[in-house]
């Protein structure tokens, strides 16, 4: 399967950016979570790479093949970038069955493909499979019914899941009867008799227009295999139907109608048509929304043993982080039109770009602290909460200073960088500005308008993931039972610190009072440090 390469791809309306100069490149067989809040262009990175959307600048490649390039012109149209969309609406004909539904892109398809004598191949996987004829009569005991009578639907599903055949070669391989033949055995040697006949009647009409067949039964001429413009056979179809109805495990819906299945099941159907032409990429937009919780949660687990079993990259947009988390091998943030990071989930969770990301990956969000830091001996000597002091250890070596440098560096690099692009005649100035992330200290009473104040070098924001905090008889934070919100395996609460509040999650059953006092503890190395001036994330350490 392809890797996929956004080179500076942009995509704006007048001055409204979309998507601002992304760079991206998604791997081979990578399962790729476009994250982010409503607006913030991930379903339009989605469509622009799917060929639904047009860029306004930039270079798209999939695999070896350049399907958008603005400035040489190019723009592959969507059918012919071999990728498969999956919607958030399913999309199902009401008025087809689920078997015309998966077929109905594939009776469609009409392209270059290798000449082949379907007949000769079908007849020989016939031989293959009646030579072993008692595991077919095996599988016919297993489908008999309380009366002792064979379950032909059930029959010939087994026949096409244990055989990999279309349902045509399944009721061939059933008319034979093996299973109630006075001699079997004699049955199955007639039954290849009748196979190598049409094989051999095959490849006379294949050598009477100068060709021959070769072992997957191509037409061959002058040692080249012969392509022709045409449609995919009966055969064809009905094994790729077969095909993807297995992966998804709905072979035993192939006559119903979409208002006959659950909303679990018909999601499944929408998949696997999506399957069906066997796409390279396949694109999802918000697949499971419209699923309830449970059936969600049993859905990602399916995608994922999808992904394994197809081998595809897959592409998948999505505003809730914990699908991200759980289902992507990298984790594409976006806000505003500008990415934020990329990286596997729990990077992303663990060591985030900065406080947007931290804030946005994580639930019960993270814990924001503001702290006025002061370097000393290694270690920073902050004070939180108002009153308390406490010591941040970094888990390496920093020197805060030099940090706060190449940030400034950083910014004026970005600024540089703006002034060049609007110099460009073809860019415009950015309408929907960026707007430094202000990150949310939790208050009791949050109603008061607070003043804006300068904020100077020794103002730090330290995040505190609520893993993190711990309630114990030893702690040396005081504090009182805000809220306290059981789950079974775990408890929600929220502490009062002074006129702050900190969210923990406890695990085990345990029952906490509303205005119970408690100590607590910050535990851990991983409590995060960012750059209040410009929320970029600093390091990881300990706080005590």
């Amino acid at each position: 399967m392809p890797e996929i390469i956004l080179t500076d791809v942009t995509k704006r309306w007048g001055n409204f950016y979309a998507v601002e100069h992304l760079d991206l490149k998604i791997e081979n067989n990578a399962f790729v979570t476009l994250l982010g809040p409503s607006g913030c262009g991930k379903t339009t990175t989605l469509r622009m790479i799917a060929g639904l959307e047009t860029p306004t600048s930039g270079r798209i490649v999939i695999g070896d093949r350049v399907v958008f390039d603005s400035e040489m012109g190019i723009n592959i149209p969507p059918n012919k970038r071999k990728v498969g969309f999956l919607f958030q609406n399913y999309a199902l004909w009401p008025n087809m069955t689920v078997y015309q539904n998966i077929s109905f892109g594939l009776t469609n398809i009409k392209d270059i493909m290798p000449k082949v004598s379907f007949e000769a191949r079908v007849a020989a996987r016939i031989i293959e499979i009646v030579k072993d004829w008692k595991k077919i009569v095996d599988i016919a005991k297993d489908c008999l019914d309380k009366k002792g009578q064979i379950n032909k639907d059930k029959y010939h599903l087994k026949l096409i899941d244990t055989y990999t055949v279309s349902l045509m070669t399944a009721k061939k391989l059933a008319s034979y009867c093996f299973d109630t033949a006075d001699n079997p055995q004699e049955k199955a040697d007639q039954a290849v008799a009748e196979m190598e006949k049409i094989i051999a009647a095959e490849n006379a009409a294949a050598e009477k227009s100068g060709c021959s067949l070769n072992e997957n039964y191509e037409y061959v001429k002058n040692g080249e295999v012969v392509q022709e413009k045409r449609k995919l056979s009966k055969e064809e179809v009905d094994l790729s139907v077969r095909r993807v109805s297995r992966i998804v495990k709905i072979g035993m819906f192939m006559d119903r109608y979409p208002a006959e299945l659950s909303g679990g099941q018909q999601q499944r159907v929408a998949i696997a048509r999506t399957l069906a032409p066997e796409p390279s990429v396949l694109f999802m937009d918000e697949p499971l929304s419209n699923l309830d919780a449970k059936l969600r949660l049993e859905m990602r687990s399916e995608l994922q043993r999808l992904h394994l079993d197809t081998g595809s990259t897959f592409v998948y947009v999505t505003h809730d982080q914990m699908e991200a988390m759980t289902l992507a091998t990298s984790i594409c943030l976006i806000d505003n039109g500008v990415l934020q990071q990329y990286d596997a989930p729990l990077t992303v969770y663990n060591r985030p770009n900065n406080t947007f990301v931290a804030d946005f990956v994580g639930n019960p969000s993270i814990n924001f602290v503001e702290a006025s830091c002061k370097a000393k001996e290694g270690a920073l000597e902050c004070k939180i909460f108002d009153n308390y002091k406490v010591i941040f250890t970094p888990n390496e070596k920093l020197d805060l200073s030099e940090w706060q440098a190449k940030d400034r560096e950083l910014d004026e690099e970005k600024e540089r960088r703006r002034k060049e692009q609007l110099a460009d005649k073809h860019n415009v100035e950015k309408g929907n500005k960026d707007v430094r992330f202000k990150c949310h200290i939790a208050k009791v009473d949050e109603s008061e308008i607070e003043e804006e104040r300068e904020i100077t070098d020794n103002d730090l924001i330290i995040g505190i993931r609520p893993e993190a905090v711990k309630i114990s008889t030893k702690g040396t934070l005081e504090g009182e039972i805000y809220s306290a919100m059981p789950t079974g395996m775990e408890t929600t609460v929220r502490v009062r610190i002074g006129d702050y509040l900190i969210t923990g999650v406890i695990f085990g059953g345990i029952t906490y009072k509303l205005g119970q006092k408690v100590k607590l503890n910050i535990d851990g190395d991983g409590i995060m440090l960012f750059s209040q001036r410009s929320g970029r994330f600093i390091t990881t350490g300990t706080l005590k």
